[in-house]
């Protein structure tokens, strides 16, 4: 990281250790914005991160979803960075979702947000609503609003440089990394607290096995996604984003139930922070193409480029 994002992260970290507790986290389920969680993100400028005038580039935005991640930080602040990026900086809440008809599906906050892209699948193409009105209010299993907005048939259209799913598909793994080194971090510190017959968990040897894999997962899949984002103004950066996305996505599996299983019953009741992080790591693991999509998406690409070419892509950078 250069001296930049190094204070990007350093700054971010601190404000969401002071921002972001359980009660915070628990009140977000309900649908409670957290009005001045986001007053500070914009107190610090950070709701710029990425954006063309703003000094940074991707690799900064990236940086600041990690942390965001690692604090369960219950803001679309992907979606913000992103439509900022791509729309013009605004100083109120933006939500991405799909367009889907005359709709846009499964948008972060759409119940407050002042604007809402819609991305067209299959394409660079995106929609912007300025005036948002809508539908119907979800959530996704982490309980994070995934709302229905409604597609006015005088949105403005802008067509980006690249297909914004890979670019989003990124978000939600930096996103999950940082979730993941957090599960990780609880769980290695309950096992050097808790004691059982007279000694800590981490004296286990089946814990200290667990502990072991859920660290060699977390590393394997942050590596992924730090390949990826390095590799965004190469021809590689799709295969690159498949390869995170779904390396993530596995960790996620293998990392949340094992964690899950050092804590034993205290880690699944709803009083424990635990779930907040599992829970998205799950939740974000499906968004923008799970595991199988991406993995799929690799297949086909090596399946067209023939037998005698399959070495030289795996070891190509």
């Amino acid at each position: 990281m250069n001296e930049q994002t190094n204070i990007i992260v350093d700054t971010a970290t601190r404000m969401f250790a002071d921002g972001v507790d359980k009660a915070l986290l628990d009140a977000a389920e309900t649908g409670v914005f957290p009005v001045a969680l986001w007053q500070s993100v914009l107190a610090t400028g950070f709701h710029s991160v990425g954006s063309p005038d703003s000094g940074t580039g991707l690799g900064e935005l990236y940086a600041f979803l990690d942390v965001a991640g690692a604090s369960a930080v219950p803001l679309p602040l992907a979606d913000t960075l992103f439509a900022n990026a791509w729309a013009g900086t605004i100083d109120g809440v933006s939500g991405i979702g799909e367009v889907a008809g005359e709709t846009i599906v499964d948008v972060p906050w759409g119940r407050v947000a002042e604007r809402v892209i819609g991305v067209v699948p299959g394409s660079a193409e995106i929609v912007v609503v300025d005036a948002v009105t809508v539908l119907a209010e979800g959530a996704n299993m982490a309980g994070e609003p995934r709302d229905t907005v409604a597609l006015p048939a005088d949105a403005r259209r802008i067509s980006l440089a690249r297909d914004p799913l890979p670019l989003l598909a990124l978000a939600r793994a930096a996103q999950s990394i940082g979730a993941l080194r957090t599960v990780l971090q609880s769980a290695l510190g309950y096992a050097g607290e808790r004691e059982q017959f007279g000694r800590t968990l981490s004296n286990f040897q089946a814990i200290q096995h667990s502990l072991a894999v859920q660290a060699a997962e977390v590393a394997a899949a942050r590596r992924a996604v730090w390949a990826a984002v390095d590799s965004l103004e190469t021809d590689r950066a799709e295969h690159e984003v498949a390869v995170a996305k779904a390396r993530v996505g596995e960790a996620a599996s293998l990392v949340c139930e094992a964690a899950h299983q050092v804590f034993g019953a205290i880690g699944y009741t709803h009083e424990h922070r635990l779930h907040h992080f599992t829970r998205r790591a799950w939740a974000w693991r499906e968004e923008y193409g799970n595991e199988t999509f991406w993995q799929q998406q690799l297949g086909l690409h090596i399946a067209r480029t023939g037998a005698d070419n399959v070495w030289s892509f795996v070891t190509g950078r």
